[in-house]
């Protein structure tokens, strides 16, 4: 799965419209260039390439300030609304993933209904317990890693993240259950999206050819 795939399409979703430049500035608000590849290159080249695939659907509008080809302004399509929640779900029950596609999953987990988020959650901890029980078949962790040579600390290390995932998780969870946050069908959400000419204050300041297309 792709973290760029998820965030594109859902920072596209949240503005309803939006050129490519909206975008990455969206995600660069979102410090996504930080924790995740979403670079420039990489956000303009999803969007067309999703644009192909049926996923996005492509306006032209007025020509750039540039002087240039007309200005692209994407929309989701129905099968991208599919896409963009099949990766969401898919990425929030799965334990096995890049951080980068777990915290893109996070950053729109209120696009659900409650009860369907805390059910993926409580479900990436069944996942996670599983996977800890194969592990451990081989792997005692109150034994130590010194049993196994410096290759048991490959395995010490998993087994610590993985705990430390599930105990994460498992507070989200409480969280949820006590009412956090606004939900899908629940009110008014979060703007997690810049406004056209607000300023973002987290802007890299890197210049792209496709910044005024």
């Amino acid at each position: 799965m792709s973290a760029i795939r998820l965030l594109v399409l859902g920072a596209v979703r949240q503005h309803g419209r939006a050129h490519g430049y909206q975008v990455r500035n969206d995600l660069e608000y979102w410090g996504a260039h930080e924790w995740s590849n979403a670079k420039p290159g990489s956000i303009y080249h999803a969007l067309k390439q999703m644009a192909k695939q049926g996923l996005l659907h492509a306006h032209e509008i007025a020509p750039s300030t540039a002087g240039g080809p007309p200005r692209v302004e994407y929309e989701i399509t129905d099968r991208g609304e599919g896409e963009f929640f099949r990766l969401l779900r898919e990425s929030l029950v799965a334990y096995d993933q890049k951080m980068d596609l777990q915290s893109a999953a996070i950053g729109f987990l209120v696009e659900l209904p409650r009860a369907e988020a805390l059910e993926l959650l409580r479900e990436r901890i069944r996942r996670i317990g599983r996977w800890r029980t194969a592990v451990t078949e081989h792997y005692v962790p109150e034994v130590g890693p010194e049993r196994l040579g410096h290759i048991g600390e490959i395995m010490n290390l998993w087994v610590h993240t993985a705990d430390s995932d599930a105990a994460w998780t498992q507070g989200l969870i409480d969280r949820l259950e006590a009412g956090a946050y606004t939900f899908a069908g629940e009110g008014e959400p979060f703007v997690g999206v810049l406004t056209e000419g607000q300023e973002n204050p987290y802007a890299t300041g890197e210049r792209h050819p496709e910044d005024d297309r």
